[in-house]
């Protein structure tokens, strides 16, 4: 079995430590050489940024977060030891790991950060495909005279690479499509790499739950398990025709998941339709300060990633979750295209106060679509608001502080709801 040591990249047959140095963290697989699909994911990406850029949080429980009464946007992996997970309410974070050191995010380091990682990964093959921040697919078929050596190798000198030169960590998986490839890019983390070949597919599928399958939410998993479908062995006992015939287009997909079958071609600079985040409530919440202090943070995570891809976006989108499962989605379309987080706040609050839902939810989305370039994106003075103006100069003078300052310098009060 060929095996390869991800510290000093020696390739050499069988299991146990690097006979040139000795290091324990070799990956050994039989088809190693012959796969060229990845999915790089940075391990714990916000707080690993900031103990980056501060040692002495090094040995310390780090949260990344929106104040005590806020919630969790990552954690590291010493606090989610203490069961700390993202999303989660910061009072329970703390309850849970009271020595934790909670630090408010700075877009403008983490999005340094993941350009520098994109460059590394596009200096190795054109077929990068972002997923966010900080995860891509990469295909890395076809490299291998150019960079003489197989896509395992290059993609462990690419971890080396980034940990050295950038300070943080990535986990990888190496697969022959993007569905398996992510999930292996999950299995061994922080600073993994795992392989699922072509010859144990099956054998890895069997017995994991549907949940696991891509495509698969709460509200399709509800509906596969009213049917009996709850591990993935269950699914192959369908045909094909009836899963389509009960899902629609999913059931088709299911079917080809279901046997680790994935056509998805990785597709470099796509253009992208539309912008969203959403976080799903460890909760259920109906407290409307809460809801609206969430509804302001991914207001401005959706605006950080418009102002980064220099888009704006025209129409607006809300999206609840109830418990039931239910979704409700509400859209505006806005007098102008925007990518202020003030302009898709006030648009996704009206949106929710028009709906007349009062909860409780344990979903919340924002988004904004119909992208247009910023530069394209005319301001059009809102007779009915004459402070948008002094709001919007407001906000830009904030990003042009926190871009020098830290993305900590100015926080808005509705941020530590």
């Amino acid at each position: 079995m060929t095996a390869l040591c991800r510290d000093c990249l020696h390739v050499f047959e069988g299991r146990g430590r690097c006979p040139a140095c000795r290091s324990p963290r070799g990956i050994a697989h039989d088809e190693l050489f012959e796969l060229g699909i990845a999915h790089l994911d940075c391990d714990a990406f916000y707080a690993s940024v900031e103990k980056r850029d501060n040692p002495a949080l090094r040995d310390r429980p780090v949260i990344v977060g929106g104040g005590r009464r806020g919630v969790v946007s990552t954690a590291c992996y010493i606090a989610r030891v203490h069961g700390v997970r993202s999303a989660m309410p910061m009072f329970q974070a703390l309850r849970l790991c009271p020595d934790a050191v909670v630090l408010a995010p700075r877009f403008d380091a983490y999005v340094e950060v993941s350009r520098a990682i994109r460059a590394r990964m596009e200096a190795l093959t054109p077929a990068v495909e972002p997923l966010s921040l900080d995860e891509a697919f990469m295909d890395l078929r076809g490299t291998e005279r150019l960079h003489g050596a197989p896509p395992a190798v290059v993609l462990a000198d690419l971890a080396r690479l980034i940990r050295a030169e950038l300070g943080v960590t990535v986990s990888i998986g190496l697969a022959h499509n993007k569905f398996l490839a992510k999930l292996a890019s999950d299995l061994d983390k922080p600073s993994g790499f795992s392989v699922i070949g072509r010859g144990e597919t099956a054998a890895f599928l069997r017995g994991k739950p549907v949940g696991m399958l891509w495509g698969v939410g709460a509200s399709l998993l509800a509906r596969l398990e009213a049917e009996g479908i709850r591990r993935i062995d269950d699914l192959l006992r369908w045909e094909r025709a009836a899963l389509e015939a009960r899902f629609g287009g999913m059931g088709a997909r299911l079917w080809h998941l279901a046997r680790g079958e994935d056509a998805r071609r990785i597709t470099a600079n796509a253009p992208v339709k539309s912008i969203s985040k959403e976080t799903t409530l460890p909760e259920d919440l109906a407290d409307p300060e809460l809801l609206d202090g969430h509804l302001w943070r991914l207001s401005e995570q959706v605006a950080d990633r418009a102002k980064a891809k220099g888009v704006a976006g025209q129409v607006v989108t809300l999206k609840l979750k109830r418990s039931s499962h239910r979704i409700l989605t509400r859209r505006s379309t806005l007098a102008a295209p925007a990518q202020l987080a003030d302009v898709i706040y006030r648009s996704a609050a009206a949106l929710f106060a028009r709906s007349g839902e009062r909860g409780p939810f344990r979903l919340i989305g924002v988004g904004i679509s119909g992208l247009v370039p910023s530069d394209d994106a005319l301001p059009m003075p809102d007779l009915a608001d004459p402070d948008a103006g002094r709001r919007a100069a407001a906000e830009r003078a904030a990003d042009r502080i926190r871009a020098r300052f830290g993305a900590g310098a100015i926080i808005k009060g509705r941020a530590l709801r």
